[in-house]
């Protein structure tokens, strides 16, 4: 990685002799590992003497002051340090410093340096690049094989089989080998017209231009990718907004393409992206191999049970998944957990769906707007598309509409259906126990409620109750407080009212159920 270098903000930070530096430099190779004195010594000195476990110590003191933000610990007899390294591709690997382990390093890191940029040449296809490359590395075969799949998409395929044959001679000359499988193969294709360019998936759905907060849990997700992230919250809070405003912030991570997921085939769907169509036996592992060495983000929406997606992470590949329940049976998924917007992004999202002159006239009537739709951003969407088509109506006015429970019956309006849409669906994945629940609490209209109030409202057993109580909680249709101690958001009680309403007009029950 060049001559080990360190900056904090713009300015360069003086590292110090270059013993100290080869301290740094084999620590940072071991990110996060503890070495042992003994092992450092052997990385850094060839042929130490007994003056090195002092010199060790002293500049591992000097690290620590230079750089504090390392976080350089010493635990039982070693050391760990913990940073983001950057290679500028500029220079020799860890030029200056000298010894087997750093002579190893240096390999391993031009190999690993050499790999990374054919996989970007591999993607660009730039014949003068190509070029270059190839003159520099005559004796890799990998570039050659690019180089003639780009002539040939220019439609220079002479060009293209001639290289071949000077590549063949060039390796039988020197090693005195044919060329190898890739070589031959995209010759092979050449021949019979069959090159085509690899398919690159550009799926993710459009970003939304008022999307409002979630700054926190962006943060989150940014510092996990490209390891797998989950995302779960009630239906209506924006779970996917939030993944396709996370993908488009790193979707340039990922040069290979960006694939959304909507289906309980999810590694069918994946297969069919990259050009697999109709694939047959071990589907995951097909993907496996699909994407092996490539850097894809994947967005698998609205994930139903954990089987859908197990096994389809790749290392260098990226997952967001977005469910209602939280799929704990999953290994190494960091969630993120999702409600109603904070008061400030309620009431910035409010103003961005309605405009902001309307918002700020009425503003104890938005307050009171958003706490009964729970910050959520559907319901808030849904209602300011509302007063947005009339443009003479004010908040208060929406306010006394949502009063007019029994008017809400008799004709259920399009707009209040599109509002209730997520919570009817998420009603449907109720069981029957589940749904009686929240309708008695919501008949109740209370707001925090523990088990054993919650049984002597519904007449069953205590431990029965709590079970079907903590169902609710997985798909965050109430509110875990303390052990036993529940809360109903009230954009969902609102909704649920709605409907023990309807359930209590029998001759409007139907057409309200058909509406919804």
């Amino acid at each position: 990685m060049g001559p080990v270098r360190a900056w904090r903000d713009e300015e360069e930070i003086e590292l110090g002799p270059r013993q100290q530096r080869a301290v740094l430099a084999a620590l940072l190779l071991n990110n996060g590992i503890r070495l042992s004195n003994d092992q450092l010594i052997g990385m850094v000195w060839d042929d130490p003497t007994p003056s090195a476990v002092m010199a060790l110590r002293t500049y591992v003191y000097k690290l620590r002051k230079t750089l504090p933000e390392l976080n350089l610990q010493s635990r039982d007899g070693g050391y760990t340090a913990r940073a983001e390294i950057v290679d500028d591709c500029r220079g020799e690997p860890l030029e200056g410093l000298r010894s087997a382990y750093f002579d190893a390093q240096r390999v391993r890191l031009g190999d690993h340096r050499l790999k990374a940029r054919e996989d970007c040449l591999e993607r660009e296809l730039d014949v003068l690049e190509l070029q270059r490359h190839v003159a520099d590395f005559p004796l890799r075969e990998r570039p050659r094989a690019l180089l003639m799949r780009a002539l040939y998409l220019e439609g220079r395929q002479g060009e293209a089989l001639d290289h071949f044959h000077r590549a063949r001679a060039l390796l039988i000359e020197e090693l005195g080998l044919e060329p190898g499988p890739e070589l031959r193969e995209v010759h092979a294709r050449i021949l019979t017209g069959d090159l085509t360019l690899p398919r690159r998936p550009e799926q993710l759905v459009p970003d939304l231009v008022d999307f409002t907060g979630r700054a926190e849990e962006i943060a989150q997700a940014l510092r996990t990718l490209p390891g797998t992230v989950g995302i779960t919250g009630m239906r209506g809070s924006g779970k996917t907004a939030l993944a396709t405003r996370i993908g488009h912030l790193v979707k340039q991570r990922f040069p290979d393409g960006q694939i959304f997921v909507r289906g309980r085939d999810v590694a069918n769907e994946l297969l069919r992206a990259v050009g697999v169509e109709n694939p047959v036996g071990d589907k995951a592992a097909l993907w496996r191999e699909k994407a092996r060495g490539k850097r894809f983000l994947v967005v698998v929406d609205d994930v139903r049970d954990a089987e859908t997606v197990r096994d389809l992470a790749t290392p260098g590949s990226a997952m967001i998944l977005t469910s209602v329940r939280r799929l704990h049976e999953l290994p190494g998924v960091t969630w993120l957990k999702i409600a109603g917007l904070a008061e400030r992004e309620a009431r910035e999202f409010l103003r961005k769906v309605i405009g902001p002159a309307r918002a700020d006239a009425e503003p104890e009537q938005a307050e009171r707007l958003l706490e009964r739709l729970s910050r959520l951003p559907h319901p808030i969407r849904v209602i300011g598309g509302t007063l947005s088509s009339r443009p003479h109506w004010t908040i208060e006015m929406v306010l006394l509409q949502m009063d007019r429970k029994s008017r809400l019956v008799d004709v259920i309006p399009a707009d209040c259906a599109a509002m209730m849409a997520p919570l009817v669906a998420a009603e449907k994945q109720l069981s029957d126990p589940e749904r009686r629940l929240l309708m008695c609490l919501a008949r109740r209209d209370v707001e925090v409620i523990d088990s054993h109030e919650a049984a002597e409202m519904c007449g069953g057993d205590d431990g029965e109750i709590e079970l079907v109580l903590e169902s609710l909680s997985g798909v965050h249709l109430i509110e875990p407080l303390v052990l036993g101690r529940y809360r109903l958001p009230r954009f969902v009680r609102l909704c649920f009212a709605l409907r023990v309403a309807a359930s209590s007009r029998p001759d409007q029950a139907v057409y309200a159920e058909t509406m919804l």
